[in-house]
C-alpha cells in the first residue's frame, strides 16, 4: 500500500544496526500507530449527502470517493479527531500516515493521492517544482515542535533537557530517520546544536517515521525519544509518558499542497482550507501545532 510504514531495521549514523525494534512487544499504543488509511466515509457521509443537495449536484467524484491524503505521521491523532467533522460536511477523508520524504518520492512516481500534508515545507516545494503539486493551492497549516519524551516510569529527570541523553542510564534514543523524515532532521539538528550528537550517535535507533520512533519508546524498546509534540499530547501518549519541549532546530513549517493528480482538486483544497480555518486551527492548537508565523 502506498505510504504505509515499513518495519525496517534502524540504522545509526555510524552504520550500527539495531534489529528487531519494529517487532517490539506492543501494548495499548502500538495498534494506533499502524499506517493504514482511515476513510471517514460511511455514516457521516451518508448523512451529509441526505441533507446537502449542493453536494449531490457535484456528481460521483464527491459522492463516491474520500479525499486521499498522504499525511505526515505526526498528524495521526489530529486528523482522526477531525475526520468525522469533515465527513459530516461532505468532505470524507482517507489519510495514510508515514514519513514526508517517502511520500514525496512515492507521489513523484505516481502514488494515488489527492492532498499531501507534509511535516515541512521542503518536500511540498520539491513537488511543486517538479510539476506534481499545485503551488497555487499550498498552505502552511502549522509549526511543528520536537519534544524529548520518556515513559512515566522512567527514572530520568527531564529538567536538564537534551543533556539528560548523555546519562549512562540512557542506552537507546529513538527518533525518526533524518534521511526522509523532517522530525528526524529536526531532532538531529537539535542534538548538534546542543553539542550532543557525537555522544548520542551510538545510542540512536531510527524509526521509519516519527510515530514509529514514539512506539519504540512506548513499548520499552528505547529509553527516550525525540518525537512530535502532537504525539506527546495525544491522550494515549499523554497518559503513558512525560516530555519537555526541545529547541535548537530549524522551524518545522508543516505545509499542505493539492496534488496535480487529484481526482477532485476542489475537494482536496477544501480539506486543506478547513484545516487552516478557525476550527481546524483550534484543533491543531490542541495538539501543539503553533500557528504559522
Amino acid at each position: 500500500m502506498w505510504g504505509s510504514a515499513r518495519p525496517a531495521a534502524a540504522v545509526g549514523d555510524e552504520g550500527e544496526r539495531r534489529e528487531g525494534l519494529g517487532s517490539a512487544a506492543a501494548g495499548e499504543i502500538a495498534p494506533l500507530l499502524m499506517d493504514t488509511p482511515r476513510p471517514w466515509t460511511r455514516r457521516a457521509l451518508v448523512g451529509a449527502l441526505l441533507c446537502s443537495p449542493a453536494l449531490l449536484r457535484q456528481g460521483t467524484a464527491a459522492a463516491g470517493a474520500p479525499v486521499r491524503i498522504a499525511a505526515a505521521s505526526d498528524l495521526r491523532f489530529a486528523l482522526e479527531a477531525y475526520g468525522p467533522t469533515l465527513a459530516a460536511r461532505g468532505l470524507p477523508i482517507a489519510p495514510t500516515f508515514g514519513s514526508s520524504g517517502n511520500f514525496a518520492a512515492q507521489i513523484a512516481q505516481g502514488a494515488p493521492f489527492d492532498l499531501f500534508l507534509s511535516a515541512d515545507d521542503r518536500y511540498p516545494a520539491q513537488l511543486v517544482a517538479s510539476g506534481h503539486a499545485d503551488g497555487a493551492r499550498q498552505r502552511v497549516y502549522g509549526l511543528g515542535q520536537v519534544v524529548l519524551w520518556v515513559r512515566t516510569q522512567s527514572p530520568l529527570d527531564l529538567g536538564p533537557g537534551l543533556q539528560v541523553l548523555a546519562d549512562a542510564r540512557v542506552r537507546t534514543v529513538a527518533m525518526a530517520n533524518p534521511r526522509h523524515a523532517p522530525y528526524g532532521q529536526a531532532a538531529e539538528a537539535a542534538l548538534r546544536a546542543a553539542g550532543l550528537h557525537e555522544a548520542v550517535a551510538g545510542k540512536l535507533v531510527l524509526g521509519d517515521n516519527v510515530s514509529q520512533a514514539a512506539q519504540f519508546v512506548a513499548t520499552g524498546a528505547a529509553d527516550a525519544g525525540l518525537i512530535a509534540l502532537s504525539l506527546a499530547r495525544a491522550p494515549t501518549f499523554a497518559a503513558a509518558g512525560r516530555f519537555v519541549v526541545v529547541s535548537g532546530h530549524p522551524p518545522l513549517r508543516q505545509t499542505g499542497v493539492v496534488l496535480r493528480a487529484a481526482a477532485d482538486p476542489a475537494a482536496a483544497a477544501a480539506v486543506l482550507d478547513a484545516l487552516c480555518g478557525a476550527e481546524g486551527r483550534a484543533l491543531l492548537d490542541r495538539f501543539g501545532f503553533l500557528p504559522p508565523a
